[in-house]
């Protein structure tokens, strides 16, 4: 049998589930798959995630709040590349990413795409939102 490999997220400012929400709210086939939280004499604190998985345009990802905080978090070099079909739905997701967030990229035509922006959102997560 084939290893599964899936993306995994940890965030440790306890707000694993206000992201995996906000992530699914975005895509319209979306969904939250499974939610486990930590509960009482648990590493992690009582409620918030100990291990969820989500769906996003047929992919789905895991996520948790983690216990320990590390000198680590997220980085821009390893990111979620969405394409999109249509300007619209590239300037929505833009849009509603890059709120609370910061750009790394602005909104724009380069020569490897049509338009396309980079944007690490509220919860420091890198995405690239590309038209073809």
């Amino acid at each position: 049998m084939a290893p599964q490999i899936d993306t995994f997220l940890m965030f440790q400012k306890g707000d694993a589930e206000e992201a995996m929400t906000f992530y699914v709210s975005l895509f319209d086939d979306a969904k939250v798959v499974s939610l486990t939280r930590f509960g009482p004499g648990e590493a992690g604190e009582e409620g918030k995630i100990k291990l969820a998985t989500f769906a996003l345009a047929g992919r789905e990802y895991m996520c948790m709040d983690s216990p320990p905080m590390h000198d680590f978090t997220f980085t821009p070099s390893m990111s979620l590349f969405v394409v999109c079909d249509t300007e619209e739905e590239l300037d929505r997701l833009y849009g509603a990413l890059v709120e609370g967030g910061h750009p790394l990229m602005p909104l724009g035509s380069y020569e490897f795409s049509r338009k396309f922006g980079w944007v690490n959102d509220r919860f420091g997560v890198s995405w690239q939102i590309n038209l073809p």
